[in-house]
């Protein structure tokens, strides 16, 4: 039992050192991109429903770093705020399935290939489904671009400015808190979860069955679509099963199915955007998928096998740096996790039970929202129990409004 133990954490430390650097070096560049990135300015390119604008918006998504519950609010603000259909769908493509913290964790395990071709896999996916909505949509109604200023450091809409050091703060405020405390559960689940795979599947089994692109890629589409899974901790996975013998190219399929899609944006999309939109949203994703998945294995083949094009190949690190990173981002990531964020539901104002509110990202969004609205005094969110309340002289049709169009369902309790 002590060899198992002792050999699981091997292998799941193993893992966490060669991610580490690269991780928070993508942190700090998501932090850079939330403070600099003009969003008051974006939404306006993202309006007509043309190639250009499905263009703009798949390319916005990529280096986002944001996971497919995470991106549901901002989609739905984009096509709020006068989004063509066909640019929140490629939005909601290009943004989950890669980012730059993912990019860079790819390229530590994955190596060259895979950290190339997933970005473009995103990218094209995306262009592919906002193209099909665009030419199959019927109600090309467009809105007129927000022309109102958006703070990118605070929020806040009267026109100021901030000084750099305000700037710095920000960055490492949103990158090595708040975007660790959304994706922490999920790094240590993937990295866990790549341990375990490492130590106690035998190669046999997995170049036996999954081995084969006829089986492996089926299977990986049905267990990557329904569940949620980031961009980043999906790779220790994938990585695993594909140094077991598993095909690159299913490796790729749940590399971009599984990030790209869970059960809660399924049912934004065909809530929100309409049952046809839906399927061009979850044909692209299997389309896109396959079809990378093929090019991968293809390039791998002639390649002559050659692991060397499919595993990290980024040793020049020195072992002390990636034990030091790995022990910063282990802190960060249970300071995140144990974290006394949520807020007593005290019973004093009206409460609303919000079952599609996933992460601190959703509990932001809405907090923020709502104290935008005239005569809210107070905004107490408890993640764990899905509930809201609202203190203050506001009508509940308005507390209500405000919680829909940030993309989320209501139901009063």
């Amino acid at each position: 039992m002590i060899e198992i133990v002792r050999g699981l954490v091997v292998e799941t430390w193993g893992l966490l050192i060669e991610m580490a650097p690269y991780l928070l070096f993508g942190f700090f560049i998501a932090g850079i991109l939330h403070v600099f990135m003009p969003r008051d300015k974006i939404y306006k390119h993202f309006s007509k429903a043309s190639l250009s604008s499905v263009i703009k918006a798949s390319l916005f998504g990529v280096p986002l770093p944001l996971c497919s519950c995470g991106v549901i609010p901002v989609a739905a603000h984009l096509n709020k705020e006068g989004a063509s259909k066909g640019s929140t769908i490629s939005f909601l493509i290009s943004t989950p399935t890669t980012g730059v913290d993912s990019i860079l964790a790819t390229y530590s395990l994955l190596g060259p290939l895979f950290a190339i071709i997933k970005p473009v896999a995103s990218f094209l996916g995306g262009i592919l489904a906002g193209i099909l909505v665009n030419v199959t949509d019927k109600e090309k109604t467009v809105s007129s671009p927000p022309k109102t200023f958006i703070c990118s450091t605070c929020n806040i809409t009267a026109l100021h400015s901030h000084n750099l050091g305000e700037k710095i703060k920000s960055i490492f405020r949103y990158g090595f808190l708040e975007l660790i405390k959304d994706t922490g559960k999920w790094l240590i689940i993937g990295v866990v979860v790549g341990g375990v795979i490492g130590y106690l599947v035998s190669p046999d089994i997995i170049s036996k069955y999954l081995g084969k692109p006829q089986i492996a890629y089926p299977i990986m589409l049905l267990v990557g679509i329904p569940i949620y899974v980031c961009a980043t901790g999906s790779i220790p996975i994938a990585a695993s099963l594909i140094l077991k013998g598993m095909s690159p190219g299913a490796g790729l399929i749940f590399l971009f199915a599984g990030p790209a899609t869970n059960t809660a944006t399924i049912s934004f999309v065909g809530g929100k955007l309409g049952k046809k939109v839906l399927f061009i949203y979850l044909f692209s994703i299997v389309f896109i998928s396959v079809i990378f998945g093929f090019l991968i294995d293809y390039i791998w083949r002639i390649s002559g096998n050659n692991m060397a094009i499919i595993s990290g190949n980024m040793k020049m690190l020195p072992y002390w740096l990636k034990v030091i990173s790995a022990g910063i981002l282990t802190v960060l990531i249970f300071k995140g996790l144990f974290a006394k964020t949520d807020k007593e539901i005290k019973g004093i104002g009206r409460i609303f039970k919000v079952p599609d509110m996933t992460c601190q990202h959703c509990v932001k969004i809405l907090e923020e929202a709502l104290k935008k609205l005239d005569g809210v005094k107070e905004v107490r969110v408890s993640l764990k129990k899905k509930q809201i309340e609202v203190e203050g002289e506001v009508a509940e049709s308005a507390i209500e409004s405000s919680i829909k169009k940030t993309g989320y369902s209501v139901d009063k309790n």
